[in-house]
């Protein structure tokens, strides 16, 4: 589709409020000021005529799409949309010799919008280059996902990636108002305060959902023949309007920031934020599996010795989840994270770990003492194997003094307790038993 039929749809009817109400011109789009604010630094390269490759990347709704059409639309560019799911090497290859054509013949530069850019393989990714290197497509990709993980290195080296942010409140509720008006109506007819701000938290930043729902109250107006009372309760709402899912894909960024930010929550010692982001990973249907085994790290990784009963709970929970199962392992979950969240931390055990790995990555296979190794044998026992091994029982403390690493390494601290929690006791009784 080119920029011109795209831009004759206005006059379809039964088109799509969100389809409708596309803005033609980047000052009319609302949020990423950012980017296309008066004194952007990217909206000065756009007045001059300037447009790089780019990578769009930001959720769904905030525009990534528009605005790539109202960049073709700025500098005179042949607009092509293509689908990465749909969009095989051939039809890419074909795609940057019609835009080759296209530059030499007409003088004409060719806007490539691949949506969903991250579902290109490396394969189709490598054949857009050549094409994007003579100029003769400006790539734009949109994409939900972090182009860092998704994008090959060749490719992102020779674009521009822009953020987009999700709407912010301000910027659906002039959404909520476009889409009244397109109607005739207002906005403060249609829902009360209250129940428009209920609409712009179940947009959750997307302007597509927005208009969509705004779409089904505005039909609903239309069509209810006066059965439901108008402006909405946000309990009208809730029983006129079917609540959209969550935006939670469990193999995208929302997974992995939402989970990140629920382990960040519980090593900063935050149970309200914990439990927070747990409900959201429920809501978003997480396995719940996989978040008792990201506890049961956490118990040892950052909670350790300070707690040595953290481990326990984790690993008890887990095995409930695995139990149970939804909706009842929830339960479980609340349980272990407010603990863990709650529990003294240290990573300590972790650290001295690190540390240990490090040394031996650096020393390679050092020979164990004499006086440590197995002395099982005669032939054993004649090389000198276990002599000089002193029985730490026959301590009065349980403890006697003497060298546990080989000589080669020198003087060593791995482990070194902290105050916090039980750890204070296990630092202590060390200090107590080499007095």
């Amino acid at each position: 589709m080119d920029l011109f039929s795209h831009a004759n749809q206005d006059n379809i009817e039964g088109q799509p409020l969100a389809e409708r109400l596309r803005p033609r011109r980047l000052e009319d789009m609302l949020g990423q000021e950012k980017i296309i604010g008066e004194k952007a630094p990217f909206r000065k390269l756009v007045e001059k005529g300037q447009i790089p490759n780019l990578i769009l990347w930001g959720p769904p709704g905030s525009g990534k799409t528009t605005f790539a059409l109202l960049l073709a639309q700025k500098v005179n560019a042949e607009f092509i949309t293509v689908n990465a799911v749909e969009t095989g090497a051939k039809t890419l290859r074909e795609l940057g010799e019609a835009g080759r054509r296209r530059r030499l013949e007409l003088n004409r530069r060719t806007l490539l919008f691949v949506d969903e850019i991250h579902r290109l393989n490396k394969a189709q990714q490598d054949v857009l280059l050549p094409s994007i290197e003579k100029g003769d497509l400006v790539l734009v990709g949109a994409t939900t996902e972090n182009p860092s993980y998704e994008l090959n290195s060749a490719l992102l080296s020779r674009s521009r990636i822009l953020v987009f942010e999700r709407l912010g409140e301000a910027e659906l509720i002039k959404l909520a108002e476009k889409a009244s008006a397109d109607r005739g109506e207002s906005v403060e007819k249609l829902l009360d305060p209250n129940a428009l701000m209920r609409v712009t938290e179940l947009a959750d930043g997307d302007g597509r959902r927005l208009l969509n729902l705004m779409e089904l109250i505005l039909n609903l107006k239309r069509d209810g023949d006066g059965e439901i009372d108008f402006p909405l309760t946000p309990e009208t709402l809730a029983q006129a309007v079917d609540v959209p899912a969550l935006r939670y894909d469990k193999s995208a960024d929302e997974h992995y920031d939402t989970v990140s930010a629920f382990i960040k929550s519980v090593r900063g010692s935050d149970p309200d934020a914990a439990m927070y982001y747990l409900a959201r990973m429920i809501r978003g249907g997480e396995d719940p599996v996989f978040i008792a085994r990201r506890l049961v790290i956490l118990a040892s990784e950052d909670i350790g010795n300070a707690d040595p009963r953290a481990i326990t709970l984790a690993v008890s929970g887990l095995q409930a989840v695995e139990l149970v199962g939804w909706p009842e392992a929830a339960i479980s979950l609340a349980q272990v994270t407010t603990y863990l969240a709650s529990a003294p931390k240290s990573n300590r055990a972790y650290m001295a770990l690190q540390k240990a790995q490090e040394l031996v990555d650096k020393t390679g296979t050092v020979p164990v003492p004499l006086a440590l190794r197995s002395a099982k044998t005669s032939s054993m026992k004649a090389l000198g194997y276990g002599k000089g091994y002193r029985y730490s029982h026959d301590g009065e403390k349980g403890y006697l003094p003497q060298r546990f690493l080989p000589e080669e390494l020198g003087e060593v601290s791995l482990y070194e307790p902290t105050d916090h929690g039980f750890e204070k006791n296990i630092r202590q009784y060390l200090e107590w038993m080499k007095k």
